[in-house]
C-alpha cells in the first residue's frame, strides 16, 4: 500500500478552500486508498509575528474539523506536528541538504516577506527555511503522495529535489514523493478579489467563506461575491476570473464541469443563489458533526494521542537512518 501524507497549518479558521482544495479529497479518496496521515502542522504557524493562546486554540479547531470533515481515525492517522519530533530532527538535515537559493525562491517566502516588511516587521528567519521543516514532515514517512492545493505544489517540487539529492549523496534513504491536485477547484478563490487564493489568514474576510460560518453568512458572502463586467454567465478563467471561481465552486460542489454549468445560467444572481445553497448544504454535516466533537474534548484528545504515537513509531527508523547516512553517531 502506497503512503499519503498531509497537513493544515492553523494560522486561520478553515475556509472552504481549505476543504474543497484539500480535505474533502483526503476524506473521500485519500483516507480509503492508502496508509494516510494528516497533520496539524502547528510549527509551521510560528513563522510570523503570532498570538501563542490563538495558534494552541486554531491548532485543535483545526484537528476537530478533520475529523469533522470524516477522517475517520480507525482508517488514517490524525496527529499534530509538534507532538512528534522526528519533524524537527530530519528539517535541520534538509536544511543542510537545500540551498539559500533555493529558500529565497519560494513563492510563499516572497509574497510573506513582502508583506512583512510593508508593514515595518522583521523577517523571521524560520519563514525562509519552513520549506525544509515541510520537507522533513513529508519525507520522515516515506510518503509516496501529498494532496494539496495547487499553491503548495511548489513546495513539494523543492521536497523531490532534496529527497533525490539526499539520496545520490548518502546512499537511498526517502521515497521521492508527487504532488496529488483534486481535479477542480484547486485553489478557490477569494469572492471579493478572485485574483487571490481564499486564504484563511487574510485579514480581510469578506470574501472568505469559513468552515463554521452560519448557513446566513455564507449566503450573504455569495451573493455580494464579485463578478466580472457583462451579463452573460461564461467559463473564463483568464478573462473573467470572478465569475471563473464561482462556477469552479459550483462545479467542486456538484460534481459537474464549470465550462457545462456555465450555459445552465442567464443571470449571475441566479447563479450566486445556486452556489449558496450548495456550499450551505456540502457544510452542513460538517458544522454537525464539529459541535458533537467540541461537546465531547477526550474523543478528540485521545485521537491525537495515538495518532502521534503511530507517527513516532512510523518517522523514527527513516530518521535514525538518515542521522546515520550523513556521518551523526547513533545515540548511546
Amino acid at each position: 500500500m502506497t503512503r499519503t501524507f498531509s497537513g493544515v497549518k492553523p494560522t486561520g479558521h478553515l475556509t472552504l478552500g481549505n476543504y474543497l482544495g484539500a480535505v474533502r479529497q483526503w476524506v473521500e479518496m485519500d483516507q480509503h486508498r492508502s496508509d494516510a496521515l494528516f497533520c496539524v502542522v502547528d510549527l509551521h504557524a510560528l513563522t510570523v509575528d503570532h498570538d501563542p493562546a490563538r495558534v494552541l486554540r486554531l491548532s485543535r479547531q483545526a484537528a476537530t474539523l478533520l475529523l469533522a470533515s470524516g477522517l475517520d481515525p480507525e482508517v488514517c492517522t490524525v496527529f499534530v506536528q509538534s507532538h512528534v519530533g522526528e519533524h524537527t530532527r530530519l528539517a535541520y538535515l534538509m536544511e543542510c541538504t537545500a540551498s539559500d537559493g533555493e529558500m529565497r525562491r519560494m513563492i510563499q517566502y516572497k509574497e510573506k516577506a513582502t508583506r512583512e516588511q510593508a508593514r515595518g516587521g522583521s523577517v523571521r528567519l524560520s519563514l525562509l527555511t519552513y520549506p525544509a521543516l515541510m520537507a522533513a514532515d513529508i519525507l520522515a514517512y516515506q510518503t509516496d503522495a501529498v494532496p494539496v492545493g495547487d499553491d503548495q505544489a511548489q513546495h513539494v517540487e523543492l521536497t523531490r529535489d532534496l529527497a533525490v539529492r539526499f539520496n545520490q549523496r548518502y546512499g537511498h534513504t526517502f521515497t521521492v514523493p508527487r504532488a496529488v491536485l483534486p481535479p477542480v477547484a484547486s485553489r478557490v478563490m477569494d469572492l471579493q478579489d478572485p485574483t487571490s487564493k481564499m486564504g484563511k489568514s487574510h485579514a480581510a474576510t469578506a470574501g472568505i467563506v469559513y468552515l463554521l460560518d452560519e448557513p446566513e453568512v455564507i449566503r450573504k458572502k455569495v451573493m455580494r461575491a464579485v463578478t466580472d463586467s457583462g451579463s452573460e454567465v461564461a467559463y473564463d478563467p483568464e478573462g473573467r476570473p470572478g465569475v471563473a471561481n464561482l462556477l469552479d465552486i459550483l462545479a467542486a460542489c456538484t460534481g459537474e464541469r464549470p465550462e457545462e454549468l456555465a450555459g445552465q445560467y442567464n443571470s449571475y444572481g441566479a447563479l450566486k443563489k445556486e452556489i449558496a445553497d450548495a456550499v450551505v448544504e456540502l457544510l452542513r454535516p460538517l458544522r454537525i458533526r464539529h459541535a458533537e466533537l467540541c461537546a465531547d474534548p477526550g474523543y478528540v484528545d485521545g485521537v491525537l494521542r495515538k495518532g502521534a504515537e503511530r507517527a513516532r513509531r512510523l518517522a523514527r527508523p527513516t530518521v535514525d537512518a538518515a542521522y546515520a547516512a550523513v556521518g551523526l553517531m547513533p545515540a548511546l
